[in-house]
């Protein structure tokens, strides 16, 4: 359940800034988010079709044009957007189709992106080909099987003059063998779009096979006034009619297997046996085989009864068939049961992923977290805190010991803030009296100079230029900043 995609929003996008409403309608109903189309987007489809300032070409070429697309999820849901439209729509929309040579050319189509695309790529092929078969069939007897009447005296094939039921009844089941040739299983159902369209084709299929046995039986009860060729060609539909009752009866399992109400699939009810072994008889009857039993009186009249019986066996699954064609629930159910269940699925995701979130969210020191603020602090209750106007609590075993002055050229040993408010000025220096001894002068009363010595510079010298450590080391620099702090604290004031 991805959403739709980047490509889906900046199409979208591109319609609304060019004001293409019906595009973007399209657009929205065919987007390659693995769901089937929404309603809404159906909904507002079907509308357009009955404007009258809506153009139908433009809109079944837009969807035509999605049908060309190369990911499988726009074409199918393109497909199932033209279907539903087909069934539920304004009736020019089907005309168009059916009068237009713009078909869906889609029997070569693969989608090689992924597995899915293989998967779902031949459904694609069958679905398009029923689609195309629905439009010929409209443009060759001019009415859609799914919508003409099912009563039981106005039935459209039940009234139905036999000449041209012979031409009609192999239009339907040429439809029928399309919709059939989707052949799916329920283990290949496996997405919400797949899962729409054979909802529609089971919608289709109910309707179409109501028509189809309501032809039969009205086959079946002017089978004994046909001449010759007509009454081989209604045996051969007979024939046909036959082995698709058993593939529809396969489509129904598989209906019923997927979820589907099973007061929504009706009972099929086939013929007796002997009502195709009558039809035979009265054919061979006509032909005038030798040996054949059909032409007394007696086994004629056994054919008809075997033929009321049969006629009056399909006519119990005509009433299913109509029962469950006029059921509205199944065209009221969106997606269907199995779009149902699906979402019902994707919801208990959601809030299983969202309250997995929030109890994330709401302990967060439950597991690695990348925010500082959420961090629990340090524990800094050993490190001392810097005073920088309080005397050094701390002290080595180096401050014991008497430092010379040319070890601290800068006056960075010790806090100039505590020696300047806090330590005690130092003493004044004794001064000593000269002594006036004429052994240390040389004579013309100016001291003798000391021997040098080998070093550079003595501390006694140094002392002397920059002044004593112990005495004198921060009282230069005291003054200074004194003097430096009285004139910032005159000029604020000021």
């Amino acid at each position: 359940m991805a959403g739709q995609t980047i490509n889906d929003r900046l199409l979208a996008a591109r319609h609304s800034i060019a004001g293409q409403g019906l595009a973007k309608a399209v657009c929205k109903a065919t987007t390659e988010e693995l769901i089937g189309p929404k309603k809404k987007h159906l909904e507002y489809l079907v509308r357009c079709t009955n404007e009258p300032n809506v153009s139908i070409p433009q809109l079944a070429n837009l969807l035509i044009e999605r049908s060309q697309n190369t990911n499988w999820t726009v074409v199918f849901k393109a497909l199932i957007t033209v279907h539903h439209m087909l069934c539920y729509g304004n009736e020019r929309f089907t005309q168009y189709l059916a009068s237009s040579n713009s078909t869906f050319q889609l029997s070569v189509f693969l989608d090689k992106s992924g597995v899915q695309g293989y998967d779902m790529s031949p459904f694609i092929r069958r679905y398009a080909k029923y689609l195309n078969e629905k439009a010929l069939s409209y443009r060759t007897v001019a009415f859609d099987f799914c919508k003409v009447k099912r009563g039981k005296d106005d039935r459209t094939l039940r009234t139905m003059n036999a000449e041209k039921l012979l031409k009609t009844l192999p239009v339907l089941q040429s439809q029928l063998d399309a919709l059939l040739e989707f052949d799916c299983t329920s283990n290949e159902l496996t997405n919400g779009v797949i899962n729409m369209a054979f909802m529609l084709l089971f919608r289709d299929l109910i309707r179409l096979f109501a028509c189809y046995n309501d032809g039969i039986i009205n086959l079946l009860e002017k089978y004994f006034d046909m001449n010759k060729k007509q009454c081989r060609e209604a045996l051969d539909l007979y024939k046909k009619f036959l082995i698709r009752m058993d593939r529809v009866g396969e489509f129904l399992k598989v209906a019923e297997n997927v979820g589907i109400d099973k007061g929504d699939i009706p009972d099929l009810t086939k013929a007796p046996s002997s009502l195709l072994d009558a039809l035979e008889q009265h054919l061979a009857s006509l032909e005038g085989k030798k040996g054949s039993a059909a032409n007394t009186p007696t086994q004629s009249a056994s054919n008809r009864t075997n033929v009321k019986s049969g006629v009056s066996a399909l006519s119990s699954t005509s009433t299913a068939f109509g029962t469950a064609a006029s059921n509205n629930r199944l065209d009221h159910a969106g997606n269907g049961h199995i779009d149902e269940a699906l979402r019902q699925q994707a919801l208990a995701e959601e809030e299983a992923a969202m309250n997995q979130y929030k109890a994330k969210v709401q302990s967060p020191s439950s597991g690695p977290s990348t925010n500082p603020f959420l961090s629990s602090p340090t524990n800094n209750a050993n490190q001392p805190i810097v005073d920088l106007f309080g005397a050094s609590s701390t002290t080595t075993s180096t401050d014991n010991q008497p430092q010379k002055a040319s070890d601290d050229l800068l006056q960075l040993a010790g806090n100039p803030f505590a020696d300047m408010f806090g330590a005690p000025q130092p003493a004044a220096a004794p001064t000593t009296q000269s002594q006036n001894n004429m052994w240390m002068t040389n004579g013309n009363g100016f001291a003798a100079v000391p021997p040098a010595n080998n070093n550079f510079v003595t501390d006694n010298s140094f002392s002397s230029v920059f002044g004593n450590q112990d005495s004198q080391s921060g009282e230069c620099f005291h003054h200074f900043l004194f003097f430096f702090l009285a004139k910032i604290v005159f000029s604020i004031t000021c």
